[in-house]
């Protein structure tokens, strides 16, 4: 980390013990979102931090979003994708807003006053986005939107959200349009709260449309390129949940070796035995290998040679990892690992959702199969 990046994980240390940790427990049991915590993520400029300053951001770099995620994951997985989505938002209006929607939208959005949403999926298009079947139909002035949005992060909290929808009458991708819709707008509803193994913090909501009227300065970009900005939004956010995932494995070591070093069996401690010694070198190994693939990816990403393959297998590697880490965090931990007492068993129900978001790992492994086509074909 350079100096800057220091800084950002101290000062994000210090905000998640004190403003966060406290509450966990708690507030996991009840799914409570604290707005307020979210706006102070913003006071202290982790809002918008990959966003130019004229709209209110930091002007930094993906590097240092993940830096920052990473950290934040640490306490809280719910809290951390709500910054890494809102982010993909603001970068999506960023890349493919005109300028009048970038100052209507984004700096509500960076200050951390308001959370964005992203809405690709439904009930019968997951890994299948191009087959969604939401429809916009043009009309005098606008578009009417009809259909549901399934799986929703931050759905019902947040304000603005990225809707994609079918404005042509065939079923391709290149019928696909984004638009942007706010919350209050007629027609537009939610539906069921989902109740979730993990993330219990962060609320995942159905979105229903029923006639909304979007008017036609709410087109993104045009018509036909809803597909191509889901996909461009994907490969970063891609790349924020594996430095979440980062973020979340290295907490489940922490806890990990402490009770070890404390806890004493047949009169030592049983850090001391070789097949805990190994677990744990194996999950600090794999957990630096997610961090550099992580970083690496980021890093093309700031110089300006954004890497699909590379973002694919930093998700990848990244949220695989979590998983197992964090439940051998458990079995490391044993009876307690199971309870609530520590903080192990709620890490390994917020890594398993890690495997899902933004393109499940079998997706992740067909587009990097897929790039290794192309580089060997030129196909």
């Amino acid at each position: 980390m350079n100096e800057l990046q220091k800084e950002l994980k101290n000062q994000l240390t210090k905000f998640r013990l004190q403003e966060i940790e406290p509450h966990m427990e708690t507030d996991d049991h009840a799914e409570h979102f604290r707005m307020n915590i979210f706006t102070k993520l913003g006071e202290l400029g982790f809002t918008g931090m990959t966003l130019p300053e004229d709209f209110g951001g930091a002007g930094l770099g993906y590097t240092d979003l993940c830096t920052a995620l990473t950290e934040l994951a640490k306490s809280s997985v719910s809290y951390a994708v709500t910054v890494s989505v809102s982010t993909m938002v603001q970068a999506t209006l960023n890349q493919f807003g005109n300028e009048k929607q970038k100052r209507l939208y984004l700096p509500a959005l960076t200050s951390g006053h308001e959370i964005g949403a992203f809405c690709l999926s439904e009930s019968s298009s997951g890994s299948d986005a191009a087959a969604l079947k939401m429809t916009a139909k043009k009309v005098e002035g606008g578009y009417l939107l009809n259909g549901s949005k399934m799986w929703i992060t931050s759905g019902g909290i947040a304000k603005t959200y990225i809707v994609m929808a079918r404005t042509g009458s065939d079923t391709s991708a290149k019928s696909i349009s984004a638009f942007i819709v706010r919350d209050g707008m007629e027609g537009f509803t939610y539906g069921k709260k989902e109740k979730k193994m993990g993330w219990k913090i962060s609320p995942t909501r159905e979105l229903v449309f029923s006639n909304c009227f979007i008017p036609e300065e709410n087109l993104l970009s045009s018509e036909g390129n809803g597909f191509k900005i889901a996909m461009a939004a994907l490969d970063k956010g891609r790349i924020t949940i594996g430095a979440i995932a980062v973020g979340l494995s290295e907490r489940a070591l922490d806890e990990s070796v402490k009770y070890a070093l404390s806890r004493e069996q047949f009169n030592q401690s049983i850090f001391d035995f070789q097949g805990l010694q190994f677990m744990m070198a194996d999950m600090a190994t794999e957990i630096e290998c997610s961090r550099l693939l992580v970083m690496k990816s980021a890093k093309d990403y700031d110089n300006g040679y954004p890497n699909p393959k590379l973002a694919s297998m930093a998700k990848l590697k990244s949220t695989d990892t979590a998983m197992k880490v964090s439940t051998d965090a458990v079995q490391i931990l044993g009876g307690v690992g199971y309870t609530q007492e520590y903080p192990v068993e709620r890490l390994m129900r917020d890594a398993k959702v890690l495997q899902i978001v933004e393109g499940t790992n079998q997706i992740q492994r067909v587009v990097i199969a897929r790039n290794l086509k192309k580089e060997h074909t030129n196909q």
